[in-house]
């Protein structure tokens, strides 16, 4: 291990940070999976409890949402780096579970000890991916419009936007013209 400079050890000293996730509801009852690492839980909770009610949203118990959501890992190729055929062979071989087509990409889906695997493969063979991340994934998703559409984008941003948060899983699909608005 590489020793860490004397002023960044006493900036750090006895600070203890923990790894929480909330669960709550966004507008058109969109569920929320809330990643956080923090040093103060009292002020973290306050925080996504008001960005939450103040953008249509509300926090939930603990379990209210998750089971709705399978930590996968997630792999994306982009369609001209491989042919179907070719990829959905060597990915299966190395142990994914699902390969899709989505538009422009192809998305690999792992059990979440498969993904490194399945990455490395893609990397012998000269395949660039884009995305290579393990992940919560939600099995069923929600189409919003209008008011609630634009509204879970501004929640998701206010989100995202808190230093303590570290991810966001929700469920939801909005019109990509909201999505460039917002």
């Amino acid at each position: 291990t590489i020793p860490l400079p004397r002023y960044f050890e006493a900036a750090f000293a006895g600070v203890a940070y923990e790894e929480i996730t909330y669960e709550g509801y966004g507008p058109g009852g969109v569920a929320l999976l809330i990643n956080v690492m923090t040093d103060n839980k009292n002020r973290t909770v306050a925080d996504i409890r008001y960005i939450l009610s103040k953008l249509g949203g509300n926090m939930g118990e603990s379990g209210c949402v998750s089971w709705m959501f399978d930590k996968k890992g997630y792999i994306v190729v982009e369609v001209g780096a491989a042919e179907e055929d070719r990829l959905m062979t060597l990915v299966l071989e190395a142990g994914a579970e699902d390969l899709r087509r989505d538009g422009v990409h192809y998305e690999i889906l792992t059990i979440p000890a498969e993904m490194d695997r399945v990455r490395k493969v893609l990397e012998d063979e000269k395949i660039p991916t884009r995305v290579a991340e393990v992940t919560m994934l939600p099995q069923t998703y929600i189409d919003l419009e209008g008011k609630n559409a634009e509204q879970i984008v501004k929640l998701m941003e206010a989100l995202e936007d808190h230093d303590d948060v570290q991810n966001v899983y929700a469920n939801f699909n909005v019109p990509d013209e909201v999505l460039d608005r917002g």
